[in-house]
């Protein structure tokens, strides 16, 4: 890429000068970025509706809302932050101090999605500048609008010296992937995934996948009936509410108990048409799907006869204006491709047991989940499934919330991402915790040998107990 080499030289004279570290340059562009967000919103509103269709409610509270959070907490912490934590040492060690100290990784390359373009680009270079680093910010392609606006808008507010935005397709994305950076951000798919952490181990960087998966919701079946509805009302949020199913957090699929499964669909159904209306096709808040390949992909799904048979509700697509009817499937083969690779799309099916206790086996005995979404008041069922499961975060009864919950971490593990963010975790996340310890010249003990038989050799030997031989060892300056 023509001048990549120069944007690449340029921020790492920035941040070899030292600028970046400073408390004061860190919230000047915290500050810069509230600024952002306020002056343009109706812009974001715009080029939001371009690529995603989203409504400005969701716009609102799935971008706009959550960058302008995000800064201003970190603004209000990031002092806090960056100071240094003493450190605790062992009466072994006297006379000395330890402490941790914050220290930026340095050059950052931060690559957003496509589904939340605002969002999932900035909330991540919030956390990076918090941490004093230089960054360069690939929007995705696959959001053009979005891409376009970031990288016209930004060098406006941000320091340009210090953050770069670099718009353009998958060629200028191979090639900032072939560049040595100290840290990798990645939002997106799975398989995108394995090519960044790919080009990254050539470099040995350090690198935060932010991936997806195959998401379920538990619900037990002693929930009563007013419970139920309010439960409708938070699935149908979390699956078609959010850019229309295609979101990381979104329900993938649901567990329920045979005899709960026709109730629940009556529930889906009337909920669906009370948010979206009885024709969703004319709503106004149901975000379209991405582009051409998305919908080939889903479409693909729904033309398999077994798939097809398993549509209880929904299910109508139009190829010109690539709609998909928010759409529920019961019982759809498990071998089959929707159950066995994450739909991000308004496809949901229901898979119905006998207990609801086998969700368990159901959920450990594949990849792990992004998220599980479990409906239940049984303490004893919610203790099962946090032991007997792992997944990058669980949330009981409700949807959702536990991505906009600043004070908690967000990420996946295994297949579904790894690395953390959100708040003073994006802070940490983009931070190496670089450890100093500090010794005085008085007192030094003198080594004598032979070292058996003496005062000294004793201490050794009570200090061992405490696992401080090595230690001991070191500082009366014994050798083997």
């Amino acid at each position: 890429m023509e001048g990549l080499e120069g944007t690449l030289a340029e921020l790492r004279d920035t941040f070899k000068s030292g600028r970046t570290r400073s408390a004061a340059w860190r919230k000047s562009q915290l500050r810069a970025m509230i600024e952002f967000v306020q002056d343009n919103e109706e812009e974001i509103f715009k080029v939001l509706d371009q690529d995603v269709g989203k409504h400005p409610v969701e716009a609102y509270r799935d971008e706009v809302g959550v960058v302008a959070k995000s800064a201003k907490l970190s603004l209000s912490c990031v002092e806090k932050w960056m100071a240094p934590k003493k450190g605790n040492l062992p009466l072994a060690f006297f006379p000395a101090s330890a402490e941790v100290m914050p220290e930026p990784f340095g050059v950052v390359l931060i690559m957003g999605s496509w589904n939340f373009p605002i969002s999932l680009t900035l909330d991540p270079l919030i956390g990076a500048i918090s941490a004093g680093n230089v960054v360069v910010l690939k929007p995705s392609e696959l959001s053009p609008a979005c891409s376009s606006f970031l990288a016209e808008t930004i060098p406006k507010y941000l320091d340009p010296k210090s953050v770069k935005v670099i718009d353009g397709g998958i060629d200028v994305c191979q090639q900032l992937l072939q560049q040595n950076w100290d840290k990798i951000f990645f939002t997106g798919s799975q398989r995108v995934g394995r090519i960044v952490m790919t080009a990254a181990a050539q470099h040995l960087t350090p690198v935060t996948l932010e991936l997806g998966g195959k998401s379920p919701a538990i619900l037990d079946s002693s929930s009563n009936p007013t419970n139920m509805k309010v439960i409708a009302k938070r699935i149908v949020a979390a699956k078609w509410g959010s850019c229309s199913g295609q979101a990381c957090i979104a329900i993938d699929y649901m567990l329920v108990e045979e005899k709960l499964a026709s109730y629940l669909m009556d529930l889906l159904e009337k909920t669906i048409k009370q948010f979206f209306g009885e024709n969703p096709r004319e709503s106004k808040s149901l975000c379209k799907i991405l582009n051409k390949n998305n919908f080939k992909r889903l479409l693909d799904l729904l033309k398999d006869p077994q798939i097809r048979a398993s549509v209880v509700y929904g299910g109508s697509v139009d190829e010109e204006t690539m709609y998909i009817e928010p759409t529920i499937l019961l019982n759809p083969p498990l071998d089959s491709q929707i159950m066995t690779e994450e739909i991000f799309g308004p496809l949901l099916p229901i898979i119905t047991l006998n207990n609801i206790h086998d969700s368990i086996e159901f959920i450990s005995s594949r990849p792990k989940p992004l998220v599980i979404y479990a409906f239940t008041g049984d303490e004893t069922f919610k203790k099962q499934i946090l032991s007997k499961t792992s997944s990058g975060s669980v949330t009981f009864n409700d949807t959702l919330l536990q991505f906009v919950c600043d004070s908690l971490p967000f990420g996946g593990v295994g297949q579904s991402g790894f690395g953390r963010y959100h708040g003073k975790y994006s802070f940490d996340t983009f931070s190496h915790e670089k450890a100093i310890l500090q010794r005085r010249f008085f007192p030094e003990l003198e080594p004598r040998y032979p070292p058996w038989n003496n005062f000294k050799f004793q201490f050794i030997k009570l200090l061992y107990a405490f696992n401080y031989i090595g230690l001991v060892l070191l500082l009366l300056g014994l050798k083997k």
